[in-house]
């Protein structure tokens, strides 16, 4: 809840201000106050305002330049709401927008309330957070700032992402704009999104806790009527559903239950999404919706093809885990290879190549993670290679298969994949013996087997040619 703020108080607007122990330029510095502090006036000397600072408990001067005086009558208020209206939009000024919008709530008159100022200063917690997230010069202020608005109540949670230090605002007043009646379908959008982030996820909640998570972050998004926002709200909106779904055909696949519907639930989403409404700022959303719904596609398959003339046979092995059998359909009881994984087994992938000495299976061990296990006869009789998305720092993606030419021996594949904080997406020839890699492009029209060889149904279903 953000604090009450008292009555001859004055809101610090500029960095870096000198609070000093006399009203002179010389005067001992007794510490240092950023823009959106609250100090209570006293009087003025000289230039000079003698203050109070609770929040650290001591007094001092300021010079009158770096403080606004604030009134905080129903009067006041519409000057307040213009100030937080400005300020809502100019990054680096987020304590200053949070105070006023503490002081505008102060103001205002509860028939006069609306959504807007707890839209604005969430918006305002939530770029901060971001800021304090980052790296570089804005770390050190950006610290100094979370301190300021921790004053209004304004609660950040901190966890460990990829080797560096996450800061999320908890949402508190995106909650309250969803529970106005009167917020318009932007201010519902933005709240919702805010509070579904992925990247606000901790990565140390249990299986239990995230599915749990994820089934809330669904129902959320799907309170959500997107028709009456903006283009990029409304993309934003299919993007985050998409990555949602996908996240809860990951979690119900791993249980053990049906997921087709949550597959063709986060497919449906991503193919709602226009990628050119997002921009390049939000395009990083929609690479994520692609790699995650890309991942789990196949549980949206019901059948599984014929592999003829060989046999694919799944059993248990270790807990957890799932045993991969193959053996030819005419010697069942005779196993050429064998493999186990704790990762998802999507049968519905199986595909036989090369005239029944090779077979393609997709594998998924990971939520955004997707595998192409190749089982074919090698230098010393059956194996099993995996082909991974990638292989510098990868952080998700997928790779299928996309076809075989005959008559060079060659594997085709698609890769998309999220390396180093780059998307890439690759078309490859492998060499079917021993996978090495002989040909790839950025696109598939630029290898020939591509344009004679390609899969049928992988052209028809795969999303690395949307």
């Amino acid at each position: 809840m953000l604090l009450a703020l008292t009555a001859a108080i004055a809101i610090v607007v500029q960095d870096g201000t000198p609070l000093r122990s006399a009203p002179r330029p010389r005067a001992t510095e007794l510490t240092t106050l950023w823009q959106g502090e609250l100090v209570e006036v006293r009087d003025e000397r000289a230039g000079y305002l003698r203050v109070y600072d609770y929040r650290r408990e001591r007094g001092g001067f300021l010079k009158s330049e770096a403080v606004r005086a604030i009134a905080l009558g129903e009067a006041e208020a519409p000057a307040l709401l213009a100030v937080l209206r400005f300020l809502r939009d100019s990054p680096g000024s987020e304590p200053l927008g949070i105070s006023y919008g503490a002081a505008y709530l102060k103001a205002v008159s509860p028939k006069e309330l609306t959504a807007e100022p707890f839209d604005a200063i969430g918006r305002m917690a939530e770029r901060l957070a971001d800021a304090a997230s980052g790296s570089g010069a804005k770390r050190p202020r950006a610290a100094a700032y979370l301190d300021v608005v921790q004053e209004f109540g304004i609660q950040m949670r901190t966890f460990e992402r990829d080797g560096h230090m996450q800061t999320c605002y908890d949402g508190e007043m995106f909650r309250r704009v969803l529970s106005m009646p009167g917020a318009d379908a932007e201010q519902r959008a933005r709240a919702a999104l805010a509070l579904t982030r992925p990247d606000c996820i901790d990565p140390g909640l249990s299986v239990v806790l995230r599915a749990s998570l994820d089934e809330q972050r669904a129902r959320l998004l799907d309170q959500i009527d997107e028709r009456a926002a903006g283009a990029i709200l409304r993309a934003r909106l299919h993007a985050r559903r998409a990555a949602v779904w996908s996240s809860l055909t990951y979690a119900q696949a791993r249980r053990g239950q049906p997921a087709g519907t949550a597959a063709r639930r986060a497919v449906g989403e991503l193919v709602a999404l226009h990628p050119e409404d997002l921009g390049e700022e939000r395009r990083a959303e929609y690479l994520d919706a692609l790699l995650r719904v890309g991942a789990i596609r196949w549980a949206a398959v019901d059948t599984a093809p014929s592999v003829a003339p060989l046999l694919l046979s799944t059993g248990p092995g270790a807990p957890g885990e799932t045993c991969l059998t193959l053996a030819e359909m005419a010697r069942p009881a005779a196993p050429l290879v064998r493999r186990c994984t704790y990762g998802i087994v999507w049968t519905a992938s199986a595909t036989t190549v090369a005239r029944g000495r090779a077979l393609v299976l997709a594998v998924q061990p990971l939520e955004s993670w997707r595998e192409l296990w190749v089982f074919h006869v090698g230098a010393t009789g059956w194996t099993v290679s995996v082909v991974s998305p990638g292989a510098e720092d990868p952080q998700e993606g997928y790779v299928e298969f996309a076809g075989f030419a005959p008559r060079t021996e060659r594997l085709l594949i698609a890769r998309e994949v999220k390396e180093r904080g780059q998307f890439r997406r690759r078309f490859e020839e492998l060499r079917l013996q021993d996978l090495v890699p002989l040909k790839q492009a950025s696109s598939p029209e630029l290898l020939a087997d591509f344009g004679l060889w390609a899969d049928a149904a992988w052209r028809r279903d795969t999303l690395a040619l949307h």
